[in-house]
Protein backbone atom coordinates (compact mmCIF):
# COMPACT_ATOMS: atom_id res chain seq x y z
CA UNK A 1 0.00 0.00 0.00
CA UNK A 2 1.28 3.45 -0.98
CA UNK A 3 2.53 5.39 2.26
CA UNK A 4 -0.06 8.09 3.57
CA UNK A 5 0.13 11.90 2.06
CA UNK A 6 -1.39 13.32 5.52
CA UNK A 7 -1.86 11.42 9.18
CA UNK A 8 -5.44 12.40 10.53
CA UNK A 9 -6.03 12.67 13.70
CA UNK A 10 -10.02 11.90 15.10
CA UNK A 11 -10.36 14.26 17.88
CA UNK A 12 -13.25 14.64 20.70
CA UNK A 13 -13.93 18.28 21.59
CA UNK A 14 -16.71 18.49 23.85
CA UNK A 15 -19.09 15.71 25.82
CA UNK A 16 -22.74 16.94 25.27
CA UNK A 17 -24.47 15.43 27.99
CA UNK A 18 -27.89 16.28 28.02
CA UNK A 19 -28.44 15.29 24.18
CA UNK A 20 -28.18 11.19 23.65
CA UNK A 21 -28.42 8.57 21.09
CA UNK A 22 -28.78 5.38 22.20
CA UNK A 23 -27.80 6.20 26.04
CA UNK A 24 -24.00 7.63 25.14
CA UNK A 25 -24.12 11.53 24.87
CA UNK A 26 -23.10 13.58 22.03
CA UNK A 27 -19.10 14.13 21.17
CA UNK A 28 -18.03 17.03 18.71
CA UNK A 29 -15.44 15.05 16.05
CA UNK A 30 -12.91 17.45 14.95
CA UNK A 31 -10.06 16.50 12.85
CA UNK A 32 -6.60 17.39 12.92
CA UNK A 33 -4.68 16.85 9.68
CA UNK A 34 -0.76 16.80 9.61
CA UNK A 35 0.23 18.43 6.01
CA UNK A 36 3.95 18.36 5.02
CA UNK A 37 3.64 22.15 3.65
CA UNK A 38 0.75 23.64 5.11
CA UNK A 39 1.29 22.84 8.63
CA UNK A 40 -1.30 21.63 11.17
CA UNK A 41 -5.46 21.63 9.68
CA UNK A 42 -8.06 21.36 12.04
CA UNK A 43 -11.44 20.80 11.01
CA UNK A 44 -14.16 22.26 13.32
CA UNK A 45 -12.69 22.95 16.83
CA UNK A 46 -15.24 21.79 19.27
CA UNK A 47 -15.52 23.78 22.60
CA UNK A 48 -12.32 25.85 23.71
CA UNK A 49 -10.76 26.33 26.87
CA UNK A 50 -12.81 29.72 27.49
CA UNK A 51 -15.76 27.93 26.82
CA UNK A 52 -15.13 25.08 29.96
CA UNK A 53 -13.48 27.71 31.91
CA UNK A 54 -17.04 30.33 31.59
CA UNK A 55 -19.86 28.37 29.89
CA UNK A 56 -22.46 30.68 31.18
CA UNK A 57 -20.85 33.79 29.25
CA UNK A 58 -19.53 31.95 26.13
CA UNK A 59 -22.21 29.17 25.48
CA UNK A 60 -25.16 31.35 26.81
CA UNK A 61 -27.49 29.54 30.14
CA UNK A 62 -29.39 27.35 27.82
CA UNK A 63 -26.38 25.54 26.00
CA UNK A 64 -24.63 25.06 29.46
CA UNK A 65 -27.38 23.68 31.32
CA UNK A 66 -30.43 22.85 29.95
CA UNK A 67 -30.23 20.86 26.54
CA UNK A 68 -26.87 20.41 26.16
CA UNK A 69 -25.36 21.20 29.77
CA UNK A 70 -21.59 19.79 28.24
CA UNK A 71 -18.96 18.44 30.54
CA UNK A 72 -16.44 20.71 31.99
CA UNK A 73 -13.14 19.14 31.24
CA UNK A 74 -10.51 21.23 29.86
CA UNK A 75 -8.29 18.32 28.94
CA UNK A 76 -11.38 18.25 25.78
CA UNK A 77 -10.29 21.63 24.07
CA UNK A 78 -8.55 20.85 20.93
CA UNK A 79 -5.49 22.97 22.35
CA UNK A 80 -4.52 20.89 25.14
CA UNK A 81 -5.48 17.75 22.43
CA UNK A 82 -2.77 19.07 20.17
CA UNK A 83 -0.02 19.51 22.46
CA UNK A 84 -0.15 16.43 23.90
CA UNK A 85 0.50 14.62 20.40
CA UNK A 86 3.52 16.93 21.22
CA UNK A 87 2.61 19.97 18.77
CA UNK A 88 2.59 23.43 19.72
CA UNK A 89 -0.57 25.54 18.94
CA UNK A 90 1.04 27.75 16.16
CA UNK A 91 1.51 24.74 14.48
CA UNK A 92 -1.96 25.07 13.50
CA UNK A 93 -2.06 27.69 10.33
CA UNK A 94 -5.63 26.78 8.99
CA UNK A 95 -8.85 25.74 10.53
CA UNK A 96 -12.03 24.35 8.02
CA UNK A 97 -14.78 25.31 9.58
CA UNK A 98 -17.97 22.88 8.74
CA UNK A 99 -20.53 25.36 9.81
CA UNK A 100 -20.28 28.16 12.57
CA UNK A 101 -22.50 27.22 15.41
CA UNK A 102 -21.17 27.93 19.05
CA UNK A 103 -20.25 24.28 19.65
CA UNK A 104 -17.90 24.24 16.57
CA UNK A 105 -16.47 27.37 16.75
CA UNK A 106 -15.47 27.80 20.81
CA UNK A 107 -11.87 26.44 19.94
CA UNK A 108 -11.11 29.36 17.02
CA UNK A 109 -10.17 32.06 20.27
CA UNK A 110 -7.16 29.29 21.27
CA UNK A 111 -5.74 29.59 17.75
CA UNK A 112 -6.07 33.59 16.69
CA UNK A 113 -2.86 33.42 14.49
CA UNK A 114 -4.90 30.54 11.91
CA UNK A 115 -6.61 31.28 8.83
CA UNK A 116 -10.28 30.49 9.21
CA UNK A 117 -12.37 28.72 5.89
CA UNK A 118 -15.68 28.95 5.64
CA UNK A 119 -18.47 29.22 3.38
CA UNK A 120 -19.38 32.86 2.40
CA UNK A 121 -23.32 31.79 3.39
CA UNK A 122 -22.44 30.66 6.48
CA UNK A 123 -20.30 33.53 7.43
CA UNK A 124 -22.68 36.49 6.56
CA UNK A 125 -25.47 34.38 8.61
CA UNK A 126 -23.01 34.39 11.23
CA UNK A 127 -22.01 37.94 11.14
CA UNK A 128 -25.88 39.55 10.12
CA UNK A 129 -27.52 37.08 12.71
CA UNK A 130 -30.81 38.21 10.76
CA UNK A 131 -33.44 35.94 12.70
CA UNK A 132 -33.86 34.99 16.25
CA UNK A 133 -32.60 31.45 15.84
CA UNK A 134 -29.29 32.97 14.07
CA UNK A 135 -29.48 35.14 17.49
CA UNK A 136 -29.45 31.93 19.63
CA UNK A 137 -26.50 29.68 17.18
CA UNK A 138 -24.09 32.52 16.61
CA UNK A 139 -22.40 34.28 19.27
CA UNK A 140 -20.26 37.05 18.44
CA UNK A 141 -17.85 36.64 21.20
CA UNK A 142 -16.43 33.18 19.90
CA UNK A 143 -14.97 35.70 17.20
CA UNK A 144 -14.49 38.93 18.75
CA UNK A 145 -10.56 37.98 19.06
CA UNK A 146 -10.60 39.02 15.00
CA UNK A 147 -9.89 35.82 13.21
CA UNK A 148 -8.40 35.93 9.48
CA UNK A 149 -11.15 34.70 7.90
CA UNK A 150 -11.51 33.09 4.31
CA UNK A 151 -15.11 33.11 2.57
CA UNK A 152 -15.95 31.24 -0.32
CA UNK A 153 -18.65 30.30 -2.81
CA UNK A 154 -17.28 29.75 -6.04
CA UNK A 155 -17.63 26.05 -6.95
CA UNK A 156 -15.14 23.69 -9.32
CA UNK A 157 -15.13 20.37 -10.28
CA UNK A 158 -17.76 18.43 -8.52
CA UNK A 159 -16.27 15.71 -5.83
CA UNK A 160 -18.66 12.44 -6.58
CA UNK A 161 -21.68 14.19 -7.74
CA UNK A 162 -21.03 16.49 -5.41
CA UNK A 163 -20.65 20.46 -5.78
CA UNK A 164 -17.42 21.31 -4.32
CA UNK A 165 -15.22 23.93 -3.17
CA UNK A 166 -11.61 23.58 -4.00
CA UNK A 167 -8.54 25.38 -4.02
CA UNK A 168 -8.73 26.70 -0.37
CA UNK A 169 -6.06 29.29 0.75
CA UNK A 170 -2.82 28.39 1.71
CA UNK A 171 -4.44 24.34 1.63
CA UNK A 172 -3.27 21.33 -0.55
CA UNK A 173 -6.00 20.38 -3.20
CA UNK A 174 -6.61 17.31 -0.91
CA UNK A 175 -8.60 19.13 1.51
CA UNK A 176 -12.48 20.81 -0.03
CA UNK A 177 -15.58 22.05 1.09
CA UNK A 178 -18.51 20.21 0.39
CA UNK A 179 -21.79 22.36 0.32
CA UNK A 180 -24.36 20.43 2.73
CA UNK A 181 -26.84 23.43 3.15
CA UNK A 182 -30.45 22.50 5.52
CA UNK A 183 -28.80 22.53 8.94
CA UNK A 184 -27.87 26.08 8.53
CA UNK A 185 -27.57 28.86 5.68
CA UNK A 186 -23.70 27.25 4.65
CA UNK A 187 -23.38 24.55 6.02
CA UNK A 188 -20.51 21.98 4.78
CA UNK A 189 -19.20 18.83 4.89
CA UNK A 190 -15.05 18.76 4.58
CA UNK A 191 -13.52 16.46 2.32
CA UNK A 192 -10.24 15.17 2.77
CA UNK A 193 -7.85 13.10 0.51
CA UNK A 194 -5.46 11.53 3.17
CA UNK A 195 -3.75 9.22 0.64
CA UNK A 196 -5.45 5.86 2.07
CA UNK A 197 -9.11 6.86 0.56
CA UNK A 198 -11.61 9.59 1.38
CA UNK A 199 -12.88 10.85 4.18
CA UNK A 200 -15.79 13.16 4.57
CA UNK A 201 -16.76 14.90 8.11
CA UNK A 202 -20.52 15.68 7.26
CA UNK A 203 -20.61 18.12 9.92
CA UNK A 204 -24.52 18.20 11.46
CA UNK A 205 -25.92 17.08 7.99
CA UNK A 206 -27.05 14.14 10.01
CA UNK A 207 -27.01 12.90 13.81
CA UNK A 208 -27.77 9.24 13.60
CA UNK A 209 -25.65 6.98 11.13
CA UNK A 210 -28.69 4.94 10.22
CA UNK A 211 -29.95 8.51 8.32
CA UNK A 212 -27.64 7.98 5.06
CA UNK A 213 -26.31 4.91 5.90
CA UNK A 214 -28.96 1.90 5.34
CA UNK A 215 -31.45 1.62 2.39
CA UNK A 216 -33.97 3.38 4.52
CA UNK A 217 -33.54 6.61 7.28
CA UNK A 218 -34.26 6.11 10.85
CA UNK A 219 -33.29 8.28 13.05
CA UNK A 220 -33.03 8.04 17.42
CA UNK A 221 -35.72 10.53 18.68
CA UNK A 222 -33.88 12.53 20.91
CA UNK A 223 -31.55 14.02 18.50
CA UNK A 224 -34.19 13.57 15.44
CA UNK A 225 -36.14 16.31 17.81
CA UNK A 226 -33.24 18.39 18.18
CA UNK A 227 -32.28 18.63 14.49
CA UNK A 228 -35.69 19.70 13.71
CA UNK A 229 -35.27 22.20 16.08
CA UNK A 230 -32.33 23.74 15.10
CA UNK A 231 -32.65 23.60 11.58
CA UNK A 232 -32.79 26.57 9.27
CA UNK A 233 -33.86 24.85 5.39
CA UNK A 234 -35.67 21.61 6.50
CA UNK A 235 -35.67 20.76 2.93
CA UNK A 236 -32.52 21.11 2.00
CA UNK A 237 -31.05 19.42 4.91
CA UNK A 238 -33.30 15.85 3.79
CA UNK A 239 -32.43 16.44 0.76
CA UNK A 240 -28.55 16.55 1.29
CA UNK A 241 -28.88 13.66 3.67
CA UNK A 242 -30.59 11.47 0.46
CA UNK A 243 -27.60 12.19 -1.76
CA UNK A 244 -25.16 11.15 1.10
CA UNK A 245 -27.11 7.84 1.89
CA UNK A 246 -26.39 7.67 -2.30
CA UNK A 247 -22.95 8.52 -1.63
CA UNK A 248 -22.07 5.92 1.04
CA UNK A 249 -24.20 2.89 -1.65
CA UNK A 250 -22.47 3.73 -4.25
CA UNK A 251 -19.12 4.66 -2.73
CA UNK A 252 -18.68 2.38 0.67
CA UNK A 253 -14.97 2.62 0.49
CA UNK A 254 -15.88 6.80 1.28
CA UNK A 255 -15.18 6.75 4.90
CA UNK A 256 -18.31 9.38 5.98
CA UNK A 257 -18.97 10.70 9.46
CA UNK A 258 -20.81 13.12 11.72
CA UNK A 259 -19.88 15.66 14.35
CA UNK A 260 -21.76 14.58 16.95
CA UNK A 261 -21.74 10.81 17.24
CA UNK A 262 -19.82 9.00 19.57
CA UNK A 263 -20.22 5.42 17.57
CA UNK A 264 -18.98 6.36 14.73
CA UNK A 265 -16.17 8.50 16.23
CA UNK A 266 -14.93 5.65 17.97
CA UNK A 267 -15.11 3.50 14.60
CA UNK A 268 -13.21 6.14 12.90
CA UNK A 269 -10.33 5.91 15.94
CA UNK A 270 -10.36 2.34 15.29
CA UNK A 271 -10.06 2.51 11.50
CA UNK A 272 -7.19 4.88 11.74
CA UNK A 273 -5.62 3.20 14.20
CA UNK A 274 -5.42 -0.21 12.25
CA UNK A 275 -4.46 2.00 8.69
CA UNK A 276 -1.39 3.39 10.45
CA UNK A 277 -0.09 -0.15 11.12
CA UNK A 278 -0.22 -1.57 7.44
CA UNK A 279 3.11 -1.53 5.74
CA UNK A 280 3.69 1.56 3.72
Amino acid sequence: MAATRFRVHHLDCACIRRLTIHGRPLGCHCLLVETPANGLVLIDTGLGTCDLHDPVTRLGLSFSYLYANPKRDPRMAAIHQIRALGFAPEDVRHIVMTHLDLDHVGGLSDFPHAKVHVHTLELDAAMTRRTFKAKHRYRPLMWAHGPDFAAYSEEGEPWFGFEAIRQLQGLPPEILLVPLFGHTLGHCGVAVDAGDGWLLHAGDAYFDPREIKQPERECAWKVGTFQAMVQTVRSERLHNQGRLRELHATHPDIRIFCAHNPFELEEARRTSRSLQTLPA
